[in-house]
């Protein structure tokens, strides 16, 4: 029984360090296009994906921390887990409250699989939606 006990414990701590990484600080500037999107650094900042164009044409992918601080969240790289589940794309740039517009969206994000597996993101565009006088209403399950 107290083996169980504590393989269910590992499990559980797993899970949670699936979305973190693992002991290592988050540095927003230090972290590549496949992973920038919806991370948080290890001071809270929020971190976004810009992109620009080199002089011979070629875009470049920059991550960058924002101005923009979680709320009780730190050092966090989403899962693409979670990032399925809340109908986002790694390669979303800066941050925006334009997605709210859409119903499809909004429905994924409201889901009970993103509510209970992506508090960051819940918490990113929830307060978006505060911000444009806008309230989301309550889970959808799909």
């Amino acid at each position: 029984m107290a083996l169980k006990t504590v393989f269910v414990a590992f499990m559980l701590l797993l899970a949670i360090n699936s979305q973190t990484t693992l002991g290592h600080d988050v540095k927003c500037e230090n972290l590549d296009e496949n992973t920038c999107a919806f991370a948080v650094s290890s001071t809270g900042k929020r971190c976004v994906l810009e992109k620009s164009m080199r002089r011979s044409g070629i875009e470049v992918y920059t991550c960058r921390s924002s101005e923009i601080e979680a709320d009780k969240v730190t050092n966090i790289i989403e899962s693409d887990e979670c990032i399925k589940a809340c109908g986002l794309d790694r390669k979303s740039l800066g941050i925006s409250s334009d997605a709210l517009l859409e119903s499809q969206f909004t429905q994924k994000l409201c889901s009970v699989k993103c509510l209970n597996q992506c508090p960051n993101v819940v918490d990113l565009f929830f307060n978006l939606a505060a911000g444009e006088g806008t309230v989301l209403g309550r889970p959808v399950r799909l």
